[in-house]
């Protein structure tokens, strides 16, 4: 019998395969892509048909030879990278690089939606072949955004400043987040008054009704004043029980979870972000070391399929039996309609066997891993139990010419929430049985409340990929990847959990929709996706589409007005200059917005500035020291240059003395230089001993003036890890605290 190689993407995906096919195979990892476009140019001709020049990773040359060496040696090889596109063009690259050691062997494609041993076996049992255009679907996105990154950034250079970049899909999501901003700012705010009652009747329960009618019209008081009027007027009337309106209502599951409802319902409940939330998923869905060896937990997770395998429905119908009973089950098993875009190949993200209950293996997972398995396995369960029974519950109560109205709701049967409870139930008013029609009420107390109206809330991460999945732009694989890449680049910052954009961010999607309007915006975004999967049905030519898409590109940057972009990226103020008297100007520049004269060149007086509670632009006074220049005797400032704080004498340029800015912290090498601040050609931070270069102490950690508690060190370091988040460590004796 032949050797058989089968090439996975993880180690942990590895060995995990490696478990279920009984050391009958030998199996590679390739950690992910082995080549892709260069990083230091185009790498792409578009007069050769968009021919993609490929470059192999320098990173993973080793592996590249272990993988030749086991393919040479090999039979037949086996690629089972992920089923999406992204996995379909890591198995054709991965023929591209081992072509020579391959040539005239059997090569072929196996898939499976989880990693268990039915569906690795099942998948070898029948392979199948290289899907060229899922291959060319990927390839025309990664060659679309290489034509945006390497077209339009540049522009962005000539009108900013260096190093900004614009991106296909993240650009447009930089739009939608501003545009948010506008009407924010723009918006102005409408008061209303509404009026209430709090109601009972001898001993019952009071309850809160509602003011709905005043003259048999809909209330819409504007003062207090106005509000206060229908007060007086109803004192001495009585509240009567016009009617009680009764229904049963029903709730059903929501469907199991695809891509960016995990990604929401992690960042609703447990605060994830969308890169952790897919980061912890590919953990479980690769393999957790259980007590029966390592188990792919979940199907996969890059998915916009509610489709739900037979097998598994059947599954979990048995368990909800035996774990909550009969009655808690669904009569016929419950199924849900995909979307047109969804790719119904896939399935929907659940538990691999639902027999694995949260609280079995809650010893063999990571706080983060449990919580996500729990929500994932909560809200599979859930999809094949009874909806939620309520009983609503309307009192309409008149008193003169006003009409109020209460409403309540009771849990009949809770359903479905017995195993998923994240589900949000408004119950309303509490109000008893004891209440009938035709009840004369009394009035504890009647009130009115002022209320304005609200603009749109700013997007949390989660709304914006919500946004984003209704829209149609971007595809499970890169929500993700599109919130990453806007904070990263500084165009948007999280305050309280939200989106602001950034001056940056604002300037940038300013000059973008101004200059590229069309192909920035939200259809034709969802346009292009569109297309992109027609290329992966074979519908559409994708040398045709990135043809198009080119030359239309080039046309619209052929027509930018250079001069009068860079014109409407400065920010006119109303300081003068004091060394022309000229008016001066917000630009950016390398490290920022800067203030700088109108009258560049001949005046280059620049200045740094900050704005005030108003907005108002201010220069920013450098901070006095309370110590004297001991050449001049003149105020030493605090300042900041391109290489971080320095101290510096306030009578330069006549004296030019400077002093290294320290932290007050002794170094703890020559232990006479004093650690200082100071920041690299990149802008990271580092810190060092004033001492230098006799003494050549350098850290990248922040050192803060805390004694440590294990060994009495004189500082601690701040560091920060995926797996500890942020804590503080003593250099000396790597004791660690929180």
């Amino acid at each position: 019998m032949g050797k058989k190689l089968i090439i996975v993407e993880s180690p942990a995906k590895a060995k995990t395969i490696g478990k279920f096919l009984q050391n009958k195979f030998i199996i590679k990892a390739s950690n992910g892509h082995i080549r892709d476009l260069p990083k230091r140019n185009f790498g792409v001709d578009p007069s050769d048909d968009f021919k993609a020049k490929y470059v192999v990773d320098p990173a993973k040359k080793k592996i590249i030879k272990e993988l030749k060496l086991a393919a040479k040696e090999a039979d037949s090889i086996y690629l089972a990278s992920d089923h999406d596109r992204e996995g379909e063009a890591i198995a054709w690259h991965l023929t591209e690089v081992l072509k020579k050691e391959i040539k005239d062997k059997d090569v072929h494609r196996i898939i499976f939606n989880e990693i268990t041993k039915t569906a690795i076996t099942e998948a070898v049992k029948n392979p199948g072949e290289l899907d060229i255009n899922k291959v060319n679907s990927q390839q025309a996105r990664r060659i679309l955004d290489r034509i945006v990154g390497y077209n339009v950034s540049p522009v962005l250079w000539k009108i900013v400043t260096k190093n900004l970049s614009a991106g296909r899909v993240q650009s447009v999501a930089l739009r939608i987040i501003c545009e948010r901003e506008e009407v924010i700012s723009k918006f102005e705010p409408v008061e209303s008054w509404n009026v209430y009652a709090i109601l009972f009747k001898d001993k019952l329960p009071e309850f809160k009704a509602t003011l709905k009618k005043w003259k048999d019209k809909k209330p819409n008081f504007k003062t207090e004043v106005e509000a206060k009027v229908l007060l007086d007027t109803i004192k001495t009337d009585k509240y009567i029980i016009e009617s009680i309106k009764k229904a049963v209502r029903t709730i059903n599951p929501g469907p199991p979870y695809i891509t960016s409802t995990l990604q929401q319902d992690a960042a609703r409940i447990f605060n994830f972000s969308a890169k952790k939330t897919m980061m912890v998923a590919q953990q479980l869905y690769e393999g957790i070391e259980l007590s029966q060896g390592s188990v792919g937990l979940i199907t996969y997770m890059r998915t916009d399929s509610l489709r739900v395998s037979q097998e598994a429905i059947t599954n979990s119908r048995k368990l909800i039996s035996e774990r909550y009973g009969e009655k808690s089950l669904n009569p016929k098993p419950r199924y849900f309609k995909n979307k047109n875009s969804a790719q119904d190949a896939h399935e929907a993200i659940r538990t691999t066997n639902c027999s694995n209950t949260p609280e079995s293996i809650k010893s063999y997972l990571t706080k983060d891993q449990l919580n996500l398995y729990t929500i994932i396995w909560q809200k599979f369960i859930a999809t094949q139990m009874l909806p939620v029974k309520m009983n609503n519950k309307e009192l309409v109560i008149t008193i003169g010419d006003a009409t109020f109205s209460a409403n309540g709701s009771s849990i009949e049967n809770k359903g479905f929430l017995v195993a998923f409870p994240h589900t949000k139930v408004i119950l309303g008013e509490k109000i008893d049985n004891g209440y009938v029609k035709d009840d004369i009420l009394k009035s504890k107390e009647t009130s009115s409340k002022q209320s304005f109206t609200k603009p749109p809330s700013r997007y949390t991460e989660a709304l914006l990929i919500k946004e984003l999945e209704s829209k149609g732009i971007g595809r499970p694989s890169t929500y993700a990847a599109i919130t990453n890449t806007i904070r990263s680049r500084n165009y948007v910052i999280l305050k309280a959990k939200r989106f602001h954009p950034t001056e940056l961010g604002l300037t940038v999607n300013k000059l973008l929709v101004a200059s590229f309007h069309e192909f920035f915006n939200v259809e034709f975004t969802a346009a292009m996706e569109d297309s992109l999967d027609k290329v992966m049905y074979g519908e559409v030519e994708w040398h045709n589409l990135l043809k198009q898409y080119y030359e239309s590109l080039n046309v619209l940057i052929s027509e930018v007005d250079f001069k009068e972009a860079k014109k409407s990226a400065i920010e006119e103020t109303d300081l003068k200059c004091e060394k022309c008297g000229s008016m001066m100007v917000i630009k950016w520049g390398r490290n920022g917005q800067f203030l700088a004269c109108s009258n560049f060149p001949e005046c280059k007086n620049i200045k740094n500035f900050t704005r005030n509670e108003n907005g108002v632009v201010e220069i920013l006074k450098p901070k006095t020291l309370d110590k004297k220049c001991p050449k001049c005797e003149s105020d030493l400032i605090l300042k900041e240059g391109k290489f971080g704080k320095f101290i510096a004498c306030s009578n330069f340029p006549k004296c030019k003395h400077t002093e290294p800015y320290t932290i007050g912290i002794k170094c703890p090498d020559c232990e006479d230089g004093q650690i200082t601040e100071k920041k690299n050609s990149k802008g990271r931070f580092f810190y060092s001993c004033s001492n230098y270069p006799d003494c050549k102490f350098i850290t990248n950690n922040k050192p803060v003036a805390i004694s440590c508690p294990e060994c009495g060190n004189h500082y601690l370091e701040e560091k920060k890890t995926k797996d500890k988040g942020e804590f503080k460590e003593c250099p000396k004796c790597k004791n660690v605290v929180y």
